[in-house]
């Protein structure tokens, strides 16, 4: 094996990039501006220039790189391919292929942002000792990824573990933003949760300290959960409901070894792993109530990591 290897998670907004030992140890990170204008067109040769500068700073031969990981907004085919990425302005684009041949032949692979940062998890972050996990993050949409056997489950059309677009209400009347109906973001995403105390306070109930809060938030309502208010143990109770039921099908047809939990809505910590745990063992399947619930712990950086992971994976 090589002694380096470089994780670029591509975002709308700016491009993460680390330059990592093999065995795992981040020895630098920064970011460089995703510049969308022109179909994307400049992408690829700003992440291949600031990667030749950082190897040229640090003295790092080509034959030191066991290969580039490139986590992609976006579904990815099998081969890395990208036939649409709306956020980058993509088209078509052959991802290992075109950033091959600016890195000069270095060995390129690509991968879906949120299935990379769930094998991140999985190699250095809150799944580490385990080969099979599914990952769920709860942010403004509810994402996930499937591990199993330390290999990313992407699917046929690249949709595998588009887990906030499991049907979970069929009596939904509102539209998802995915333009179906009752998804399972709509309920356990930070816009979720408030959604579900807004309605909860817009009924009879006991006086709530979310009556006078500046702001109702999915903070806000495990803030105030933490401190034993009942409308926000409501609030909670049904989340932890649908998110535990959920889960409990998953597990039916991944079966991993944990569930881990990251996004913006997981910094609730420990209340909220065992508020969903809890409604998980009522609902799964007698085989699979053991499994185990774990925050992420690699933030922002997991996409990184996950990437790294990709081009070591046969290594």
């Amino acid at each position: 094996m090589r002694k380096y290897g470089f994780g670029v998670d591509i975002g709308g907004t700016t491009c993460k990039v680390g330059l990592f030992e093999a065995a795992g140890a981040l020895v630098e990170k920064w970011e460089i501006p995703t510049d969308t204008r022109e179909g994307g067109k400049n992408i690829l040769p700003d992440v291949a220039a600031s990667l030749k500068g950082k190897m040229e700073e640090k003295k790092i031969g080509k034959d030191e790189i066991e290969g580039i990981g490139v986590g992609i907004p976006g579904p990815v085919q099998p081969d890395g391919s990208v036939p649409l990425c709306v956020n980058l302005g993509w088209k078509d684009k052959n991802v290992p292929e075109e950033l091959g041949k600016l890195m000069d032949g270095i060995l390129v692979k690509a991968g879906n942002d949120a299935n990379v940062a769930a094998l991140g998890e999985m190699w250095q972050g809150g799944g580490k000792g385990c080969k099979s996990l599914v990952m769920v993050t709860l942010g403004t949409g509810v994402g996930g990824g499937i591990i199993i056997d330390e290999k990313i489950v992407a699917g046929a059309n690249g949709a595998g573990g588009e887990i906030g677009h499991i049907t979970v209400n069929p009596h939904e009347t509102i539209p998802c933003n995915c333009g179906r109906k009752g998804c399972l973001e709509q309920y356990c995403s930070a816009t979720g949760i408030t959604r579900l105390a807004k309605e909860a306070l817009s009924e009879g109930h006991e006086a709530s300290v979310l009556d006078h809060a500046k702001e109702v938030s999915a903070k806000a309502v495990f803030d105030a959960y933490k401190g034993q208010d009942p409308l926000a143990g409501q609030v909670v109770g049904k989340f932890a409901r649908i998110l535990g039921k959920a889960l409990s099908n998953i597990a039916c047809v991944a079966d991993p070894e944990v569930f881990v939990i990251g996004g913006g809505v997981s910094k609730a910590g420990d209340v909220l792993l065992e508020a969903v745990g809890k409604c998980f063992q009522e609902a799964a399947f007698p085989s699979c109530a053991g499994i185990k619930f774990a925050l992420a712990s690699l933030g922002n950086d997991a996409g990184m990591y996950g990437c790294v992971k990709l081009v070591l994976e046969n290594s």
